[in-house]
């Protein structure tokens, strides 16, 4: 049995409202086994010696909301890239992501069964992942990228192995490209229930998908396998449909209206609000050109409304699960989201346990991750710099020294 301890450190655990102190955390194999004092009484002769003096020891973190197999290219390097390159990107996306603490990680659409499964298997490294498969479109909508010439640029209506097609319209065929994610090992579904900033022939106020259409795959994921969905949310009527329906999660969010946040706190619904997204998009197509002119004009357009809308949506008491849409942006650049989550209103310690106990939560791993306790799974890192006097300190990697999924270092700068 390996042991590793790690004394001395302060523990920001993702439950508490105040850290603590000189606190050590033993772990033993893949599990987190003692906390405080008796973390060191219980440590083996032979334990590992992690010293944390003047460091905070955290949860590792969870993004809701990645794209582990996307990285926004110009139109012309999406066009001519051959699918199975996107494989071999994402290795370096992974490894990114994971060196920044981000140790579990819910795809919302375009890795395979394939990805989660050569991470699992440690044969490459990154965070554990629940995987959606490919989202579910209608005809025109987000998501479906078919271009005027004939091409499609993205990759949802691309039959693939290990990737069928999203684009369904009407309750059998919606009925029918879910069984055919779920068969292809969606862990769960994802939806675009309205349009979005990307997409060339929508805007994020247009509502996608009928409430009976949105009913019927609730059906089929929950209660067929026991899933859950997650849906593509903008616009408030889209939002609202989604909530009635009884849809786990809204993604986005950014014209929430007052009956919108009174359905989710009344239905439970979680938020992964992705601020981080559209201020993404902007930046990218000003500094990098690689994006389109509409979809900068769209992100310009939401920008002050998103934020608005996250912020009377925290103050009212909706559940916030951090969610970053990562791919859109720079994988690796997901602590961003925290410093954007703050400038809104939210407490320093709020967007961490946002990150960490929540979200786990969210994904359905609240027993076994997003908190330090024992017997969950040890997935810790540790920092240089104090978070709740500086949150925006964690989006400089250096910063996160040391990083451990299930036991295994990934890291260690200590």
């Amino acid at each position: 049995m390996e042991n590793t301890l790690i004394k001395n450190g302060t523990l920001i655990d993702g439950k508490s409202n105040e850290p603590s102190t000189n606190t050590s955390v033993l772990i033993q194999d893949d599990k987190i086994r003692a906390i405080g004092p008796d973390a060191e009484l219980k440590a083996a002769d032979n334990a590992s010696i992690i010293d944390a003096e003047g460091k905070y020891v955290l949860p590792g973190f969870i993004d809701t909301h990645v794209h582990m197999m996307l990285e926004m290219k110009s139109m012309q390097k999406t066009l001519t890239t051959p699918f199975s390159y996107r494989f071999y990107e994402s290795v370096h996306y992974l490894e990114r992501t994971i060196q920044t603490g981000i140790t579990s990680v819910r795809d919302a659409g375009f890795a395979d069964a394939g990805l989660k499964q050569a991470v699992n298997d440690e044969l490459v490294k990154g965070p554990r992942m629940q995987i959606s498969i490919n989202p579910l479109t209608i005809t025109g909508g987000h998501g479906d990228h078919w271009m005027r010439s004939g091409v499609d640029a993205y990759l949802t209506g691309v039959d693939h192995p290990g990737m069928p097609n999203g684009i369904c319209d009407g309750k059998e065929e919606v009925r029918k490209t879910v069984r055919k994610m779920l068969r292809t090992g969606a862990d769960i579904i994802k939806v675009h229930a309205t349009g979005g900033v990307t997409s060339p022939t929508d805007h994020p106020e247009f509502t996608q998908f009928t409430q009976e259409e949105l009913e019927v795959m609730v059906e089929e994921a929950g209660f067929r396998k026991g899933k859950k969905v997650m849906a593509h949310a903008q616009g408030s009527e889209g939002i609202k449909n989604a909530i009635r329906a009884g849809i786990h999660s809204i993604e986005h969010g950014i014209f929430l209206d007052d009956e919108a946040i009174e359905l989710m706190i009344k239905n439970g619904t979680y938020l992964v609000p992705t601020l981080l997204a559209p201020v993404a998009v902007l930046e990218d197509g000003e500094n990098e050109g690689n994006m389109s002119e509409y979809a900068m004009e769209k992100s310009r357009e939401v920008i002050e409304h998103h934020r608005e809308s996250i912020k009377r949506a925290y103050e009212a008491g909706v559940t916030i699960a951090m969610g970053t849409d990562a791919g859109v942006m720079k994988h690796g650049t997901n602590l961003r989201e925290l410093g954007l989550m703050c400038d809104i209103g939210m407490s320093p310690m709020d967007a961490i346990i946002a990150t960490t106990k929540t979200a786990a939560e969210c994904l359905g791993w609240g027993a076994y991750t997003g908190t330090v306790e024992e017997g969950k799974w040890a997935d810790l890192v540790i920092v240089d710099k104090n978070p709740l006097e500086d949150i925006r300190s964690l989006e400089n990697e250096k910063n996160i020294i040391f990083v451990m999924k299930e036991g295994n270092v990934y890291k260690s700068n200590l």
